[in-house]
């Protein structure tokens, strides 16, 4: 077995905190080696605070089976402040692998009370993600709001390293939700210069290539197959899947850009139809959905140019979502009818 350092003994390793070991190998080892010797030094460590802040590095690096044996560690631990750390990051993973809806993880994250002030901006991170998967991106803001005081009192500056790259990422959406694309952008590259997690790699380049939407197809394509390519050094195979059966048909359609593009999802077929100038089979495809989505009301009413569906779509990404970047594609639309 490997152990993180041949300079120190098992039990003064447990004595430093995670961050202290971590500079430690670093003047050891080349990152990925760090990152591996500190993933297994969380799971064997029998320190406190390393199998606390062993749940957020595990986390942050993409190491999900290995958090959920770190959880059941910290839960079965005597001590009751690693047991409601465990109960936190059970709530993160459930959300993660969708074991729950976002309504029912608000429900269950709510009964967590503490005082711990790392604990409290795992439970607010916790919340703002949860209400972006609901689509109420209004709430990021509130959470921009207190931020800054909930980071105050945050003295591990390991795991305020953790917190600020998930801030970045809350910034990145709230930026280009609110379509200040320069501001979206910079968070977007900040995370990438301060993550090895591919699954994060990955979103942060499906979200710049989609804030491109709006200006030029050649730099949208670059970082959406950028996500691919990391995707699939990775067998990110659930990510590989959404980008290229949703982003890339729907940018190519956007840009009219469809030879050799297709999509299993309806809605994409049916606006990758439009893009070929079929707009009747465009409808026949999008009569066959529920219409809950502003995107298909915004492509069913570019398939029939109809001003009252376009203004619907404008309205369900202004009103229900807080979106004013797409909201920019019915709009635009709207202005040249």
């Amino acid at each position: 077995m490997v152990t993180p350092s041949i300079f120190i003994s098992d039990k003064e390793k447990d004595n430093l905190s995670l961050r202290e070991l971590m500079e430690i190998l670093y003047h050891e080892h080349p990152e990925d080696t760090v990152i591996e010797l500190t993933r297994k030094w969380c799971l064997q460590s029998n320190s406190d605070d390393i199998l606390k802040k062993g749940m957020e590095f595990l986390y942050m690096n993409g190491f999900y089976k290995d958090l959920q044996v770190l959880i059941e560690k910290n839960s079965q631990c005597p001590t009751s402040t690693n047991r409601m750390w465990a109960a936190v990051y059970q709530n993160i993973l459930d959300r993660r692998l969708k074991k729950y809806t976002p309504h029912e993880s608000l429900q269950r994250i709510k009964h967590i009370e503490t005082k711990d002030p790392e604990l409290k901006c795992l439970v607010e991170f916790f919340k703002v993600t949860t209400y972006y998967e609901l689509n109420q991106f209004s709430r990021l803001g509130n959470f921009i709001a207190i931020q800054p005081e909930l980071f105050a009192v945050v003295e591990d500056k390991l795991l305020l390293s953790y917190f600020k790259i998930r801030l970045n990422q809350i910034l990145l959406t709230y930026h280009l939700t609110r379509n200040e694309l320069i501001m979206a952008r910079k968070y977007a590259f900040r995370v990438l210069n301060q993550t090895q997690n591919p699954r994060t790699m990955a979103s942060m380049h499906i979200k710049l290539g989609l804030s491109y939407t709006f200006d030029t197809y050649f730099q949208g394509m670059y970082h959406l197959s950028e996500a691919v390519k990391i995707a699939k050094q990775h067998k990110l195979d659930k990510v590989v899947k959404l980008v290229k059966e949703r982003n890339i048909p729907f940018l190519s359609a956007h840009f009219n850009q469809v030879e050799n593009i297709s999509s299993p999802d309806p809605s994409e077929q049916a606006h990758i139809e439009i893009a070929k100038g079929n707009n009747q089979r465009a409808i026949e495809l999008l009569d066959d959905l529920p219409l809950d989505s502003p995107f298909q009301l915004y492509y069913l009413g570019k398939a029939k140019q109809d001003k009252n569906l376009l203004l619907q779509s404008y309205n369900f990404f202004i009103e229900k979502r807080s979106d004013y970047f797409f909201s920019r594609l019915p709009l635009s639309l709207l202005k040249q009818l």
